[in-house]
């Protein structure tokens, strides 16, 4: 069954991209589609069916060179099970919303055969990711890692004829190999360290990092922390956090189906994966996760400020993405990652939905993406109008708080967005990375009620004629809209105890060994004892040191903090109605009293300025220096040099030799007799 739903995506990209010519672009389309949603079935019969035992399932031998053995196989634990459904759900829904979003593509001519390509790339996308996910070592891992940087580099350029898409696809090409060399290097010290690249070896050998130090870049770093970092700067790329971030907003250049795969529930997770996946050795890495925290709570707070005032309805929701990922990376940081991949899951359904939510709205107002020209579309485009409530309610974090009764009540959002800020303020003693949570809590509120403000609600704007023109989406893609919203609601509620229960729920959902801890007195009434993980490092899907209690004292927090991210919500919310809907002329006047703060903002805070003054342009004039400089005057004119000048004056001198007279070749023979015999002589032949 695990190889069956690996390969089938593998054999659909195969069919769209090769065989289409044989049996029709439309058949190829439905052939891609049918074998994702295979793939989508098998996935949750796994996820249900999963008794939280790892097990490993060897496809073939891959690698076999000294001690470096690398079999190609499937790793079962429930972070698998996790990512397969959140990859083949999204994956299966998305090929089914393109069917009709790309139908009339107006970036291509009539006739052009572009729709097999494009259901191509989403599967092969699907098949690399499902390969990055189920890998059992870190050569598997990282070939899957790179699959999916090709196939988003292809997808983001899918519309080649654009140079803005050229140069997106580009930028997060170049972006991604960045963080993909940190990640090399972290496996490569751990190669050369524990010997073996497959994760039960590397596992079971932490401990030992922990004691080991290591030589890099002229300094001694302990290992344990250094290969940490250098597996989160990988991590740093594909999830698009801070510094490494500058590629997801321009990434919105490819075709929405493609913001909702790649850059809202799959490729940018991989990067959290990675974290969760390599836990055994970031809980003997400290100083590594406080580093993800750090960069974490600061791109979920740099993220949201932009997004406060971006007007492209496709990057406010990119920017929202940048900074949710900035929530989970916090979450592992503190060493509650089963917290991280619930709002990865949770974030998977919500935000999906939003992005082709996003992209029903551009479809139904002709591809007008700019929400400065939308207004009033809710009576137009009624049922995308309420799938993007849905999201909306989610992603802000709507929910009833401090009525658990055992199970929180409230969108997905609200009840995953909520455990990370409380597991936030107990892995950090309340410090900056709760407060910097809270506030772009508040900032997400704003911007998603915003964009419904700006989309939904109040007078038309923009071009009348295609105000008048909007309609609704076809039922192709209103059907995935509908189906992510269930999960969008009940998500949450539903996994809230495997993912954020106390210790034995969440130990026994993820595999994890645990015991039962009593009092000194021995009691064993309520209240009197209490679970703790006791699992070694490699046994289950994640791994919990014996001093991390995160996830206990987050249950704990007082009850401000519990209503804090509520009370956040309600504030942006009351924000963003007062200014779009009471008074629709306060933003304006708001943005010309700061214009500092509001440029600022707009332009996401100079980074890509900053990198064009400080890597593009000096890149730019060593290459053109090398260019012109070595290439075209040293390297060129020696060789122009030696082909325009001297040539010709040998060739002609010999030319003059060619006489045709008997008199020149006897007196060259002459010439050539006497240089002969000088040369016998003072070379000592003649003695």
């Amino acid at each position: 069954m695990e190889t069956i739903l690996l390969f089938s995506p593998l054999v659909g990209a195969l069919i769209a991209g090769f065989g289409w010519k044989m049996i029709g672009e439309q058949a190829a389309q439905v052939t891609a589609t049918a074998l994702l949603f295979l793939s989508c079935l098998l996935s949750w019969i796994v996820f249900l069916t999963f008794d939280g035992t790892t097990e490993s399932i060897t496809v073939l031998r891959w690698i076999e060179s000294g001690s470096l053995s690398a079999d190609w196989a499937i790793r079962m634990d429930r972070l698998t099970a996790i990512m397969l459904i959140v990859i083949t759900t999204v994956s299966a829904l998305v090929h089914l919303y393109s069917f009709g979003y790309m139908a009339h593509d107006e970036n291509f001519k009539e006739g052009e055969h572009y729709k097999a390509r494009f259901f191509a790339y989403l599967s092969f996308f699907t098949f690399a990711m499902l390969m990055l996910v189920t890998a059992d070592n870190l050569v598997q891992m990282f070939f899957g890692w790179e699959g999916v940087g090709l196939a988003s580099y292809l997808l983001i350029g899918f519309y080649y004829k654009k140079p803005s898409a050229n140069a997106a696809a580009m930028k997060a090409f170049v972006v991604n190999r960045v963080g993909d060399f940190g990640f090399a290097l972290g496996i490569f010290a751990l190669f050369f360290l524990a010997d073996s690249v497959r994760f039960d070896d590397i596992f079971a050998y932490a401990p030992v990092l922990a004691e080991t130090n290591l030589t890099f870049l002229w300094a001694e770093w302990n290992a344990a922390n250094l290969i940490g970092v250098l597996l989160f700067v990988g991590a740093m790329g594909k999830s698009a956090q801070l510094l490494l971030h500058t590629w997801l907003p321009d990434a919105m250049e490819g075709p929405t189906p493609v913001s909702a795969l790649i850059h809202a529930a799959t490729m940018v997770t991989a990067g959290v994966f990675l974290v969760c996946r390599m836990s055994p050795i970031y809980e003997f890495a400290p100083d590594a996760k406080t580093f993800i925290v750090f960069i974490g709570a600061f791109t979920a707070f740099f993220a949201a400020t932009v997004g406060l005032v971006q007007n492209d309805i496709k990057r406010v929701i990119a920017y929202s993405t940048c900074s949710q990922l900035g929530y989970m990376f916090v979450a592992a940081g503190v060493g509650v990652y089963s917290v991280a991949m619930f709002h990865l899951l949770t974030h998977a359904f919500f935000k999906a939905m939003l992005f082709l939510g996003a992209g029903s709205v551009i479809h139904g107002m002709h591809h007008e993406q700019d929400m400065r020209n939308y207004g009033g579309l809710r009576h137009k485009l009624p049922m995308t109008f309420w799938a993007m409530m849905i999201g909306t309610l989610a992603i802000t974090g709507v929910g009833i708080p401090l009525l658990y009764l055992g199970f929180p009540v409230g969108f997905a959002g609200f009840v995953s967005k909520d455990a990370i800020i409380e597991s936030a303020y107990a892995g950090t003693a309340g410090g900056y990375a709760f407060w910097l949570l809270v506030i772009a809590a508040l900032m997400t509120s704003f911007y998603s009620w915003r964009l419904m403000f700006l989309t939904f609600y109040g007078k038309p704007r923009g071009d009348k004629h295609t105000h008048e023109h909007a309609h609704e989406s076809p039922r192709v893609m209103l059907i995935p809209l509908g189906v992510l919203a269930v999960g969008a609601i009940l998500a949450g509620m539903i996994w809230y105890k495997p993912f954020f229960g106390h210790t034995d729920s969440v130990a026994k959902f993820f595999g994890v060994p645990y015991e039962e801890v009593h009092s000194e007195d021995g009691a064993a009434d309520e209240g009197d004892h209490h679970y703790v993980f006791a699992g070694q490092p490699g046994q289950g899907a994640i791994h919990v040191g014996p001093d991390n209690h995160v996830l206990d004292e987050a249950h704990a927090v007082p009850v401000w903090v519990k209503l804090s991210p509520f009370v956040a919500m309600l504030i942006g919310l009351a924000t963003a109605w007062t200014m779009y809907i009471r008074q629709p002329d306060l933003p304006g006047r708001v943005a010309a009293a700061n214009r500092p703060l509001y440029d600022f903002l707009l332009n996401k805070w100079y980074f890509d300025e900053l990198y064009d003054a400080v890597l593009v342009r000096p890149a730019q004039a060593i290459g053109r220096f090398l260019w012109k400089g070595g290439d075209g005057k040293v390297i060129d004119g020696a060789i122009n040099g030696v082909s325009m000048g001297i040539v010709p004056m040998v060739t002609r001198a010999l030319g003059r030799a060619q006489s045709g007279y008997i008199f020149t070749y006897a007196f060259f023979m002459v010439i050539g007799i006497a240089a002969l015999i000088t040369w016998v002589v003072l070379a000592g032949g003649a003695q």
